[in-house]
């Protein structure tokens, strides 16, 4: 375990503006006429015929994730430079084919649902283009829950044989469920990031997703491989901070354990590739290749069901603290943390119209801040621009943020990650029905005067927390009981923990986490 005193502390600071990665930077490879400043979604692209073109080869449709579209196959990636994934496919003589869904037309993300029923369309047409050929699928993120939504409850099955999904979160992303907790909420609603797309992608509504998938007699009858990466980007970078909040092996974006399906070929799992990376035809085609040359769903157990890999319940370390809310105009903002044990990062995300921000540690050392690049469009908090505090050394106590804020909409989200292990676990349901509807909470005996602040968002956005009793089963487990009359959909549970150790140091934690109920 590392010692107090040693650890380097990263604090992140992040000043939003708007960007559009896709206005720039295009290419025309072999011939593809890249789509023009207004992308038009339905729309699909042939890329050229390669002079080597395998007949017995079959087209390889690509499908691209949240915000994309078709150009996120050969434009520039966010950190890596060119994508060169068509080139790729089109050097060992495939046909390929890109394609616009609804997030192309740059309105914010759409839901699977939306998507599949698109995409559902076009493959019919695609495959008819080819004279019913079967087609393989490649898709990189949300484009794979998009790609089974049209599969799946779409009935497109037919048209495809072979579907490979590259960093896809088929269980979702916790970072999903962060943009639309109790804390972050209306900072995400600020920058314009509460759309269907990032809503569908919490944990919660992704259980649920699962529940209709993988039971579904369709889901058996194309082939799925799966590709994960654990790296988490340049340093600094939104995929750096998204990967120190995930904590567990990811990419930046999703954990490597949510882009694996239970039925599924995991192909490998690469500690190089993060979720930019992970779309590029240099970095994963060729160890692809040899499984695309096929579209045969030849050994597939036909009506057989299956189940979602996750628990029953899911137990939850309680080793974040998170802090946040509207900033108003023209007025300085401070806030205390408490650190009682070694302290792995902090970061705070901020939407300022000035950067007059300071750390102060508990023996009065102050800590400023420089500005980084900006946000990539795959964040849950797309197009800030983050600073960062380096070389901050952990000191235990009480330390201190300051804000100075202007004129604005103004709001920030603070995130402290602590070190060591966790002195309370939380289990939450997965999709819930009236007979699996308990929270659970179990305290060490190290911690002491425990209290809870507990906020539930329903599906329409109500805080509903009023309406929910957290007993008091004996000194260090306690329980929520969700009533079975509740309306259907995702609920997203913020719960505030505080308390203090048997030392007599105050103790605070932060339960982020979204649940189905049926």
């Amino acid at each position: 375990m590392k010692k107090l005193g040693s650890l380097l502390i990263m604090v992140t600071i992040i000043l939003f503006s708007t960007s559009d990665v896709f206005a720039s930077n295009l290419i025309e490879p072999y011939g593809l006429k890249p789509p023009g400043e207004s992308y038009t979604p339905g729309e699909w692209f042939l890329g050229e015929t390669p002079s080597n073109v395998d007949p017995n080869k079959p087209p390889v449709v690509f499908v691209q994730g949240k915000n994309g579209n078709a150009t996120s196959w050969y434009s520039q990636t966010e950190y890596h430079g060119l994508n060169d994934m068509y080139t790729k496919a089109y050097e060992a003589g495939y046909q390929t084919v890109f394609l616009q869904l609804y997030d192309a037309a740059g309105e914010g993300s759409y839901s699977q649902y939306d998507n599949g029923k698109l995409l559902a369309s076009m493959l019919k047409e695609i495959s008819q283009h080819f004279n019913g050929k079967k087609l393989n699928i490649i898709a990189h993120s949300k484009g794979g829950p998009d790609t089974q939504a049209a599969l799946v409850l779409n009935d497109a099955h037919s048209y495809v044989g072979r579907v490979f999904t590259l960093g896809s979160p088929h269980y979702g992303s916790e970072l999903a469920d962060l943009a639309y907790s109790w804390w972050a909420g209306w900072l995400a609603t600020l920058l314009g990031e509460k759309d269907d797309g990032t809503y569908s992608l919490q944990v919660g509504e992704m259980e649920h997703f699962r529940s209709l998938i993988d039971n579904h007699p369709n889901v058996s009858k194309n082939r799925y491989y799966t590709i994960a990466g654990t790296n988490t980007g340049p340093f600094l970078s939104a995929l750096w901070m998204g990967g120190l909040y995930l904590s567990d092996p990811n990419d930046g974006l999703v954990k490597e354990t949510s882009t694996k399906l239970s039925y599924g070929t995991h192909l490998f799992t690469d500690t190089s590739l993060d979720h930019d990376r992970i779309r590029m035809g240099s970095a994963v085609f060729s160890r692809l290749e040899q499984y695309l040359q096929s579209a045969s769903t030849a050994h597939i157990v036909e009506n057989n069901e299956y189940f979602s890999q996750s628990d029953t319940f899911q137990e939850l370390d309680a080793s974040h603290y998170f802090y946040g809310g509207k900033l108003q105009s023209s007025n300085d903002v401070t806030h205390s943390f408490y650190v009682d044990t070694a302290l792995d990062n902090v970061k705070l995300w901020t939407r300022l119209t000035s950067d007059k921000i300071e750390l102060v540690s508990p023996s009065g050392k102050k800590y400023t801040n420089q500005t980084i690049k900006s946000f990539e469009e795959a964040s849950f908090f797309n197009g800030g621009v983050p600073h960062t505090f380096t070389d901050v050394i952990s000191e235990k106590g009480e330390w201190k943020l300051n804000i100075s804020t202007q004129a604005g909409d103004n709001a920030y989200l603070l995130a402290v990650q602590h070190g060591g292990p966790s002195l309370i676990k939380v289990s939450i349901p997965t999709v819930a029905s009236e007979t699996n509807n308990i929270i659970t909470m179990q305290a060490n005996h190290q911690l002491q005067k425990l209290t809870f602040d507990l906020r539930v968002l329903d599906p329409t956005g109500k805080d509903i927390a009023s309406s929910l009793q957290i007993q008091k089963v004996n000194q260090q487990n306690f329980m929520v009981n969700f009533p079975a009359n509740k309306k259907s959909g995702v609920y997203n549970i913020t719960l505030n923990i505080a308390g203090e150790t048997i030392q007599g140091e105050p103790y605070k934690r932060t339960i982020v986490r979204s649940k189905y109920i049926k």
